[in-house]
């Protein structure tokens, strides 16, 4: 059994197919790379897979059971969690408070034990903590925890947000252009900490970026999609000569 099954998904918005009939599969531990030009449905199938969007047609599976119907932080609770194209942190919070949010879908203790500051309640906090902390440090931001999430840099801000979603223990990882914006070298640091956080973490992630070096770089396979339908699928070297990936980049090839 797969660990995610997209199967024959689509998403319309009045007469309008964002999506149509999308299939894709992932097995546990795989790094995957979603591309494709702008506009090509990319991000809807995240919002699919994320309880945003609910597919017109289809089904999807996450370990056997259906996400499609699901409440966003259901579909978190089950194992999945997401950044954004554009950061979504919680600006005027704290960099550590933005960690700790995250981990707290693992909480042991009950609403009437928070009510009554019984013992557990601030035992609880106290290991959310110490878990949010820890997550800091592995991204170098543990000297930021008490900034603001606004006031840092973007690289940094980048790096939270990944912080953030591995802080609520996701089995597959969704990151949506986690590169934009960076330069060369913010690109290459990029790189070796995907690598290193899904070998930590056994980590099965999928991944959308236009930075070729990038995707071509560290994933394993890559689904091409183009007006919302999946044109190509195979490992790096096969999507770098597939003639129908080069024509929704560069137009119509000519012989």
């Amino acid at each position: 059994m797969s660990l995610l099954e997209m199967d024959r998904v689509t998403c319309a918005f009045g007469g309008l197919k964002a999506v149509s009939e999308v299939s894709l599969r992932l097995e546990a531990g795989e790094l995957v790379g979603l591309i494709g030009p702008n506009g090509a449905g990319k991000t809807t199938v995240f919002n699919l897979l994320t309880g945003v969007y609910p597919p017109t047609e289809g089904r999807i599976l996450f370990e056997g059971r259906p996400v499609s119907g699901q409440s966003p932080w259901r579909i978190n609770h089950m194992g999945i969690a997401r950044t954004f194209q554009n950061i979504r942190l919680f600006g005027d919070m704290t960099v550590l408070d933005n960690v700790k949010i995250a981990c707290h879908n693992q909480v042991r203790y009950g609403v009437l034990s928070s009510i009554l500051r019984l013992p557990s309640h601030f035992r609880g906090e106290r290991q959310i903590e110490e878990q949010a902390l820890k997550f800091l440090s592995l991204f170098r931001l543990e000297e930021k925890k008490e900034e603001l999430a606004k006031n840092l840099p973007y690289g940094e801000q980048r790096r939270l947000e990944i912080a953030r979603a591995l802080a609520s223990r996701p089995k597959l990882l969704l990151l949506d252009e986690p590169a934009a914006g960076m330069n060369p070298q913010e690109t290459q640091d990029l790189m070796h900490l995907i690598g290193f956080i899904r070998k930590e973490f056994s980590l099965t992630i999928l991944l959308i970026e236009h930075d070729m070096s990038l995707v071509m770089g560290i994933c394993e396979r890559i689904y091409v999609l183009d007006h919302g339908t999946v044109i190509a699928h195979g490992r790096p070297e096969e999507i770098r000569s597939n003639p129908k990936v080069i024509e929704a980049y560069l137009g119509e090839v000519t012989s």
